[in-house]
């Protein structure tokens, strides 16, 4: 284990309530919803203990997912619907060119150092198949409620944040077509998607193609 990935896994440790985060098999819902019909293999990037893919596999029986992490022991507990287990970083990801039809990555993003950013993005476009689909949540900056209480996305684990139209361009530099943007996190659940003004959300999900 080299340097870099040791002080993933020590950041990501410390970050206890992304295991209990009482939102995840509702943000994999909606992952769900985004997911093309032809879907078969997903892979599950910061799988952490396999609650959203587990979601996933119940919605689906007949998905194939694969989880990574940078954290062993997390992925040593993670339920049998995990088909592999994959040890590392998104930056590197141990898996052949074109060789998934979906990622999802939730609230994911923002735990990567500001140079690791595009390196995965570019990692995220070599494994997925042509015609596969990406999926990623990430704290809204323009969260009202924190801008209101002077609160920032920065903290614990999260190194970087991400203002959702810099996304949307950087995921097109690497090659995405058809980015689209919707409101996620717990209002959500009340407003649906389609409620069209992001700040009112405290994450964003972005969609991608690769074509």
């Amino acid at each position: 284990m080299d340097n870099r990935h040791q002080n993933y896994e020590t950041l990501n440790i410390r970050q206890e309530v992304s295991e209990t985060d009482s939102f995840t098999p509702t943000r994999y819902e909606q992952f769900f919803r985004c997911l093309p019909a032809k879907t078969v293999s997903v892979l599950d990037i910061g799988c952490n203990t396999g609650r959203g893919g587990k979601r996933l596999k119940e919605l689906n029986p007949a998905f194939e997912i694969i989880g990574l992490d940078c954290v062993s022991e997390r992925l040593n507990s993670l339920p049998e619907c995990y088909s592999r287990r994959l040890y590392g970083l998104s930056t590197d990801i141990p898996l052949e060119d074109q060789s998934v039809d979906a990622i999802t990555a939730g609230e994911f993003l923002e735990h990567l150092y500001p140079a690791d950013v595009d390196k995965t993005l570019c990692e995220f476009q070599r494994v997925l198949k042509t015609g596969g689909r990406l999926l990623m949540t990430t704290p809204n900056p323009y969260y009202l409620k924190n801008r209101l209480l002077g609160l920032s996305v920065y903290g614990t684990s999260h190194l970087t944040q991400h203002f959702p139209e810099i996304l949307r361009i950087r995921l097109q530099m690497h090659g995405f077509s058809k980015v689209r943007i919707y409101g996620s996190g717990r209002v959500s659940r009340f407003l649906g998607r389609h409620f069209p003004f992001l700040s009112v959300y405290g994450s964003y999900l972005i969609k991608a193609d690769k074509y």
